[in-house]
């Protein structure tokens, strides 16, 4: 299947070899960079802390997967890596699945991040890196502050996690109220010239053989999107140190988002 957005119709190509991961896989980068353009970026930058910290062959966590984004950039750059994805969403899931199948390195685990023994579902007990980007806005502060006391079990001594993610600053609401108005003219535009949003991405999965069915049982937990606190910079940072880690502040941002490092 090739995916494009032409006008304001969403084309779908069939191919005779059946469901082509790589496409989906691609068309949700494409989406993703509609709201980020600045996504690949704070991808390099959580890869070179990664490897800075704990070294070129680390055992990740790769945290709300979703399509499996992180692991597919952290084998790109650390071939000898392996990875563990955890999500809840079937439809990404099934994505990320197809993706990587016949893949060693990477294990896929379906759990609820709000359970708490969904670490009991992994395969290994720490790991030298959990890494998350986009997913956790999802989540209130009480519910993420509960999570990163359990991610601070999880991330070995020395080892990291990082969350790059919407942070928003109340303190400065001015600045803020600029930063959106030009991103979002931004994404206008983009938009004007056929970019695909979250709505027709999830219309085209919606009706694809293979996706709809795990579609319709994401919209059944999820909902249609978040509505998370998205709290700012400084209380990431401070509740990671309370969860445990020796040390935790922001190593890349944008005006918009920021990548929280934590080290054990």
């Amino acid at each position: 299947m090739g995916i494009t957005r032409a006008g304001d119709e969403v084309e779908v190509r069939m191919t005779a070899a059946g469901t082509d991961w790589q496409s989906w896989q691609e068309s949700w980068d494409r989406q993703q960079e509609w709201y980020m353009p600045d996504r690949e970026e704070r991808f390099r930058v959580m890869l070179d802390m990664v490897e800075a910290v704990v070294g070129p062959e680390p055992r990740v966590l790769d945290l709300a997967c979703g399509t499996g984004s992180i692991t597919d950039r952290l084998f790109r750059r650390f071939p000898r890596a392996t990875s563990t994805g955890v999500d809840l969403d079937p439809a990404l899931l099934a994505i990320a699945r197809g993706t990587f199948e016949g893949d060693e390195r990477v294990t896929f685990v379906t759990a609820d991040l709000k359970d708490a023994a969904w670490a009991a579902e992994l395969p290994h007990p720490t790991y030298d890196a959990v890494l998350t980007a986009t997913a956790l806005h999802w989540l209130h502060s009480e519910p993420l502050a509960t999570l990163y006391g359990q991610i601070g079990g999880l991330v070995r001594d020395g080892g990291v996690f990082m969350n790059a993610d919407h942070m928003i600053d109340t303190d400065t609401p001015r600045i803020n109220a600029a930063e959106r108005a030009r991103r979002h003219a931004a994404m206008d535009r983009a938009r004007a010239e056929g970019a695909a949003d979250w709505a027709d991405w999830w219309a085209l999965a919606a009706k694809d053989p293979v996706l709809a069915a795990p579609t319709a049982e994401r919209f059944a937990i999820y909902g249609e999107h978040a509505d998370g606190d998205m709290p700012s910079v400084h209380w990431h940072a401070r509740t990671l140190r309370e969860a445990g880690f020796a040390e935790a502040r922001a190593v890349w941002a944008s005006p918009s988002d920021s990548l929280v490092l934590a080290v054990k």
